[in-house]
């Protein structure tokens, strides 16, 4: 892989990680494109570039990391998805490089954002109110994203939307819930990959880690508002535009 093949899949995971369009789809997508797809230190890279969104988060949020009950909230939505993962991990793991799944995921979840903002008009609620078992409910809707092209900030603001927080609550929490997933998911492909740290690969990993923070940051910003400005339905139809193309170009090309 080369340095802006790299660099151009670290913008597009900063740009995508948070947005409700599914980064994964799009790197294996891109990927795929650059006919890089089944190289094993690709997959890793974009794996662990994901740190670069965790320092983001932690910037971003900051003044929210002193709540000690936030944490509580953020484990008990996290500890579902870990579970469903781990068990889940092989069928998983098979369908990451299918950009069929990818393509049809991402029309299916764009039509569910195209009503989303209709069905949670009137929540209301802060992230303080949530119980430990809403939380975990979260946790649950944010395992279908381990299916590629679903969207892990799609199903975190979906299930907080339904657990009844506000817009901006629901992406805050969608935030804060990323540290520890795409953590365990970052530390999980080194112990399983230890070559990505070879001193060969160590300096485009910094490289990605860094543009994806940088990139992350503003993303962050940009979902907030959009989303209050104009609802979920740019998301929807920009998923749906780019599944459907997809999946034209699949059918042509096979």
């Amino acid at each position: 892989m080369s340095w802006w093949e790299a660099l151009l899949l670290a913008i597009v995971e900063g740009i995508t990680e948070f947005l409700p369009v599914s980064s994964t789809g799009h790197l294996i997508l891109l990927s795929a494109w650059l006919g890089r797809a089944q190289e094993a230190f690709v997959q890793d890279f974009e794996i662990i570039i994901q740190g670069g969104a965790i320092l983001a988060v932690v910037f971003h949020s900051w003044p929210r990391l002193w709540q000690p009950r936030l944490y509580l909230l953020v484990g008990a939505a996290f500890i579902p998805t870990a579970l469903i993962g781990f068990l889940a991990k092989d069928v998983v793991e098979n369908l990451l490089g299918s950009p069929w799944v990818v393509a049809v995921n991402l029309v299916l979840g764009g039509v569910v954002l195209l009503f989303m903002d209709k069905w949670f008009a009137h929540k209301d609620a802060p992230i303080t109110s949530l119980s430990l078992l809403r939380a975990a409910g979260i946790g649950v809707i944010q395992a279908l994203s381990l299916l590629p092209g679903i969207s892990r900030a799609a199903a975190a603001l979906f299930g907080a939307q339904l657990m009844g927080l506000e817009k901006r609550e629901a992406a805050e929490f969608s935030f804060l819930l990323a540290v520890p997933t795409l953590g365990a998911a970052a530390l999980y492909k080194l112990w399983k990959s230890p070559v990505a740290l070879s001193p060969t690969h160590l300096p485009v990993l910094f490289m990605g880690i860094g543009v994806s923070f940088l990139v992350a940051l503003f993303s962050m910003r940009f979902l907030v508002a959009l989303w209050s400005r104009y609802g979920m339905a740019p998301f929807g139809v920009y998923r749906m535009l780019l599944g459907g193309g997809v999946l034209l170009w699949l059918g042509l090309s096979s």
